[in-house]
């Protein structure tokens, strides 16, 4: 084999460790700075994450509280919702409420009809049509009670027509009143 001399070794021996130097740059020295760079870049984010979730934490006892009034609202908002399993009771105590509010002996309800279920945001909306036959007296105390009640009901739809051309006193009242209902509450 042949020898180097002096010069070639000094030469191979340099290129040697340029190039350990090199390797060594770029296989450990470049991915720890590129790894430092990138966690200083992530640091305000964090930083800003961990000083959301702290206020989130302080705001705990009065989120506690409105969740606490809220749900004593809803509580006694929906005794204000018709009562029953399944919309045809809950249609049932529709029409049973609405008959007691209707004024006694002054109008007569000729036809009445359950319409479908329709669901509003969360609630069922059970309405009924209802065909009444009344004075303008009996026909205005009748609504003024629908509107007094302590159920929450809404009037959708209201026809009114006089009985016979000659007769302006009687009123045919035709209105669909609809209640609503929480889908899958008990009774």
């Amino acid at each position: 084999m042949m020898t180097l001399s002096r010069r070639e070794r000094v030469i191979v021996g340099a290129g040697a460790v340029v190039a350990l130097v090199v390797g060594g740059y770029l296989l450990l020295f470049e991915p720890l700075l590129r790894r430092a760079r990138d966690a200083e870049a992530l640091v305000p984010a964090r930083e800003a994450t961990l000083e959301r979730r702290r206020l989130q934490v302080s705001q705990r006892p009065r989120l506690t509280e409105e969740l606490a009034a809220i749900t004593e609202r809803l509580e006694s908002e929906a005794a204000r919702l018709l009562r029953g399993p399944t919309p045809p009771l809950a249609a049932s105590e529709l029409q049973r409420l609405v008959k007691e509010l209707l004024p006694t002996g002054g109008v007569e309800v000729r036809s009445e009809r359950v319409l479908p279920p329709a669901d509003r945001q969360g609630l069922q909306e059970i309405g009924i049509e209802l065909t009444l036959v009344g004075s303008i007296r009996d026909t205005v105390a009748a609504l003024a009670g629908l509107e007094k009640t302590d159920r929450l009901l809404a009037l959708k739809d209201i026809k009114i027509r006089v009985v016979a051309p000659g007769q302006a006193r009687e009123l045919l009242t035709t209105l669909t009143v609809a209640g609503y209902l929480l889908p899958g509450a008990g009774s």
